[in-house]
């Protein structure tokens, strides 16, 4: 278990920058865009080797989720618009269910861990041993636009 998950609100990104190059590229990315009209779709990080990924769906119930890890990219998962609970664990924690897609850089896993509620501005850090659950309702459904940075490690 992990007790230093970063969760903060996207206004306070500067204090992340020194993380790591990728990383503070992805938050000024995410600090300098209006995700409002942007096409959902897969956009280039501009000088860095990250991307984006604009995304609009609505939330489900936490029996509908799925545990995913990746390895070869630190995600920065932030809500632009409506609010959603995810779900995050340490990878020893959880179990594989299916062997790790390196084209997708995608691991399915299952197991219990911890739940936060991110809402519009929101951004969670997630490395690579933080296994997620992504895209939870608050309650009932709700439409969501959510950007996710893929930083390399």
């Amino acid at each position: 278990r992990r007790d230093n998950l970063i969760i903060d609100d996207i206004r306070n990104a500067s204090q992340y920058y020194g993380l790591g190059e990728s990383i503070a590229a992805g938050l000024k990315f995410l600090q300098t865009q209006d995700f409002s009209n942007m096409q959902p779709g897969r956009y280039d990080v501009p000088d860095s080797d990250c991307y984006a990924i604009v995304i609009h769906y609505d939330t489900k119930p936490v029996e509908q989720g799925m545990w995913e890890a990746a390895r070869k990219y630190i995600d920065i998962q932030y809500v632009h618009a409506g609010a959603e609970r995810i779900g995050w664990a340490n990878i020893d924690s959880l179990r594989p269910t299916a062997d790790y897609d390196p084209d997708k850089d995608f691991l399915a896993m299952e197991g219990e861990g911890d739940f936060a509620t991110l809402r519009g501005g929101t951004f969670m850090l997630l490395m690579p041993q933080d296994p997620h659950m992504p895209c939870i309702s608050v309650g009932t459904g709700q439409a969501v636009i959510k950007v996710i940075v893929k930083a390399p490690v």
